[in-house]
């Protein structure tokens, strides 16, 4: 607390408050369709460490027909959805321009239960009957970007 007492702190603070007012209205009123855009799967693409899971997505049968943020992002309520997009495209962003892109790029546990979340969404009236508690790619393992195209044998 004593760094918010501190004048550098309250300026620190006001710049955090003022860049993201800056970067909100940007997004709200900025360039048509910005917002859109940036949801689109080839704008997830235009970073090249992404293009292994694009052209793996692009082959998904009907999955490739939904945009990533359908299954990566929370989609129940826009708040979180847009902090959440947020904090994963900064994270992206900074492991992209750092050079620190993990060898094989996995969900988090969050990512992962964030996903587990849609396929149940999506598929509320197929999975009633099941356990939902499993996770939907253990046994669907064609919808793993890497495995995209394999034979699941379990």
């Amino acid at each position: 607390m004593q760094f918010l007492k501190s004048p550098k702190g309250f300026i620190t603070i006001l710049s955090l408050v003022f860049v993201g007012l800056a970067v909100a209205a940007f997004l709200l009123f900025g360039p048509p369709q910005l917002l859109a855009l940036s949801e689109s799967p080839d704008f997830c693409a235009s970073c090249h460490v992404m293009e292994e899971q694009h052209t793996a997505w692009s082959h998904a049968g009907a999955h490739r027909r939904i945009r990533c943020v359908d299954c990566h992002l929370p989609n129940g309520n826009h708040v979180v959805h847009y902090v959440w997009k947020s904090i994963d495209g900064m994270k992206d962003v900074i492991s992209f321009n750092t050079g620190m892109v993990p060898e094989r790029i996995t969900l988090s546990s969050h990512g992962a239960k964030v996903v587990q979340s849609n396929c149940i969404r999506c598929h509320a009236e197929a999975v009633s009957q099941l356990d939902t508690t499993r996770q939907c790619w253990g046994c669907h393992r064609q919808l793993r970007h890497r495995m995209t195209g394999t034979v699941a044998t379990r």
